[in-house]
């Protein structure tokens, strides 16, 4: 006997069913006994799940993948001098530890502001912030460039305090896909905001050698920006595509040839660092969305408000001192700081990210 056409549509529909349900997928098996890569790493990139080894990596002074670690937050929070009722911006909210601290002092009437144009990582930073009970209606998360800082005045009113953290956070310097590290493997990306502009990898193709040399030298005071220049626009006339991170490392290395052997390692990690450095400053306009952005600062501070701002390296910081100076002679600012601030040592022994940090504050 065959059996019925109902029969058979019930054991189509259970055969859809199943070949509908997820199947479950191990994870990512590493070789050896501890994992290497970024996407290994599934205890620290679950820090809720595994707070334990999360712990253990950041005793190592560490930075546990998919996290950043916050610099001198104590020393911002004694600038900033954060109460509540206060309303504020975080300018550069990143994984969120600064605003954390933050809305801690501003409970339970105050309100933060905090923007950041990585559309990747602002989701995650948004429901981790959320999910820990800060709602809209004391944190407010714009996915904006803090250069337009005058879009949020409009909607917050003149600002107690701002903080700007102008380092890359270390998510993003972590994962090879960003193409941020040249350490590992990777699209030579480089953009903060992956769907805006065009990658490094482009830029390298179109720009002059002469304009190229005059990045490495304005955005990191490159040594060797004439050899690298070179170097990079020869692989290229040649019809080379330097569209990978490891592929850029190796015309670097290429390039510091007639460096001695026993200093050529050292010294071809440290220019890495620096071209890779210059070129992401370029590719997100860094300097001029700087620029942009200290211009509006003084202008977005109530009576008695606080900035801070957090740099990484000496053209950043230069841009820092000469705008707080001249806003300072202008009567805009009624004090700056006398010199940086530099992370403790205590700090740098355990988060060696925080050891080109400079912090300078200035007073509405």
């Amino acid at each position: 006997m065959y059996p019925s056409a109902g029969v058979y549509t019930s054991f189509a529909t259970f055969a859809s069913m199943e070949n509908h349900e997820p199947k479950h997928t191990r994870r990512v098996r590493y070789k050896g006994t501890h994992p290497k890569s970024f996407k290994e790493k599934y205890k620290e990139l679950q820090p809720e799940l595994y707070a334990a080894d999360v712990a253990k990596v950041i005793e190592q002074g560490r930075t546990p993948a998919g996290m950043h670690r916050s610099i001198c937050v104590d020393e911002i929070l004694e600038i900033l001098s954060i109460e509540p009722g206060q309303v504020g911006m975080d300018a550069t909210l990143g994984y969120g530890g600064h605003s954390l601290e933050i809305l801690k002092r501003l409970q339970p009437r105050g309100r933060l502001f905090a923007t950041d144009i990585d559309p990747i990582e602002l989701p995650r930073t948004e429901e981790r912030l959320r999910n820990l009970g800060y709602g809209e209606d004391i944190l407010v998360i714009r996915k904006l460039n803090f250069s337009e800082i005058e879009q949020i005045v409009a909607e917050s009113g003149l600002l107690n305090f701002v903080l700007a953290d102008l380092g890359v956070s270390s998510m993003q310097i972590d994962n090879p896909d960003r193409g941020f590290t040249f350490k590992v493997n990777g699209p030579l990306d480089l953009r903060l905001n992956p769907n805006n502009g065009k990658p490094a990898s482009s830029l390298l193709k179109t720009v002059s050698q002469n304009r190229l040399e005059e990045i490495l030298v304005e955005n990191s005071d490159e040594p060797y920006a004439h050899e690298i220049s070179a170097a990079i626009k020869a692989n290229i006339a040649k019809r080379v595509t330097i569209g990978t991170t490891t592929q850029l490392r190796d015309i670097i290395a290429e390039a510091l040839i007639f460096i001695p052997k026993n200093e050529r390692k050292d010294e071809v990690k440290k220019t890495c660092q620096r071209v890779f450095q210059a070129l992401r400053i370029a590719v997100n306009d860094e300097f001029g969305v700087l620029e942009k952005f200290l211009e509006e600062l003084p202008y977005s501070l109530a009576s008695g408000g606080k900035v801070a701002i957090l740099t990484f390296h000496s053209g950043e910081d230069r841009r820092v001192k000469k705008s707080f100076q001249h806003f300072l002679n202008l009567g805009l600012y009624s004090e700056i700081a006398p010199d940086p601030i530099r992370p403790s040592v205590q700090e740098c022994n355990t988060n060696p990210r925080a050891r080109s940090a400079k912090l300078r504050w200035a007073v509405k």
